[in-house]
């Protein structure tokens, strides 16, 4: 496909010069063309050269000229129209573009209207739905406040109602237990007389057993320190100086009778060394083995006088 001439060039330059360069030479021709209808006249005998006339048809020339003139008016006008036509393509062309650039901008203006209205429509859903949450919200809250209303009249009324019975039953419950506190009151108030009665019967009894307990223990306590003092006596060495002299001494005892400690108190040195001279040689005394004796022997104070 041969390439579309643009507008101001001249493609008709070319063969107007092709044209005019043959009709140049077609007029050249013309002009030493030779007439060969005539018969050929008998060569005179000269040495000069002949020459020979050339006739030129001036209409014929002044025809072919014209219709040279003519054809390069229709190559003019075929130019002209040429370039008509690019001019009329070249705007019909822009005009589509134009028209083409419009319809593409009213389709984007479309476009975007549409885009807008769909934005409007989804914000009034959004709006409308906005509203009905609110509104249902609203309803929503009202009726829970008038449940909690409702809920704060009946817990009132329960209440009241319950104070009511409370008081009730704390009046019934307080004579109840005033009355109970009274038999309690009465009942004790015997029971105590009769525990007095009892308590006072069993300390006698036992202020009774007690005395005997302790007269008993009195004894074998005063048994059990003649037993040691006799002890001592066996394992004591006198002589006549300690005549009439003694020695008081303190003796600490196991529950077996195992001497553990002595100690002198007070009286003459020279029986005291004999004194601790027999505990120590006795080594074990006797003892009880009842609790309440042996409590009474376990630091026993005797008084030891030599037997002379």
């Amino acid at each position: 496909m041969s390439k579309q001439t643009q507008p101001g060039q001249s493609p008709i330059g070319i063969p107007l010069a092709v044209s005019v360069l043959l009709h140049a030479g077609l007029l050249g021709l013309l002009a030493v063309s030779v007439d060969f209808s005539s018969k050929p006249k008998p060569q005179p005998q000269a040495s000069a050269p002949v020459v020979q006339a050339v006739t030129v048809d001036k209409a014929q020339v002044e025809q072919h000229v014209k219709r040279i003139q003519a054809e390069q008016a229709a190559a003019r006008e075929a130019e002209r129209q040429r370039q008509a036509d690019l001019e009329r393509q070249a705007k019909e062309a822009e005009r589509k573009r134009q028209a083409e650039q419009d319809r593409l901008r009213k389709l984007e203006q479309e476009r975007q209207q549409r885009q807008a209205e769909v934005k409007r429509a989804e914000e009034a859903a959004k709006q409308a739905k906005i509203k009905q949450q609110e509104e249902e919200k609203r309803a929503r809250q009202a009726a829970e406040q008038r449940a909690k209303e409702e809920a704060a009249r009946q817990e009132a009324e329960r209440k009241r109602k319950a104070e009511e019975e409370a008081a009730r039953k704390a009046e019934a419950e307080r004579k109840r237990k005033e009355e109970e506190r009274k038999r309690k009151e009465a009942e004790e108030a015997a029971r105590k007389a009769r525990e007095a009665e009892l308590a006072a019967q069993m300390a006698a009894e036992q202020a009774e057993l007690a005395q005997a307990r302790q007269q008993q223990v009195l004894t074998e306590v005063e048994r059990y320190s003649v037993l040691i003092r006799q002890v001592i006596q066996r394992n004591l060495r006198t002589d006549t100086s300690m005549r009439g002299k003694q020695c008081r001494v303190r003796i600490n005892l196991a529950p077996d009778g195992f001497v553990f400690d002595s100690r002198v108190l007070s009286g003459d040195p020279g029986v005291c060394r004999a004194t601790q001279a027999a505990i120590q040689a006795a080594g074990q005394l006797p003892v009880s083995k009842e609790p309440d004796v042996y409590n009474q022997l376990k630091q026993i104070d005797l008084t030891v006088e030599p037997e002379l």
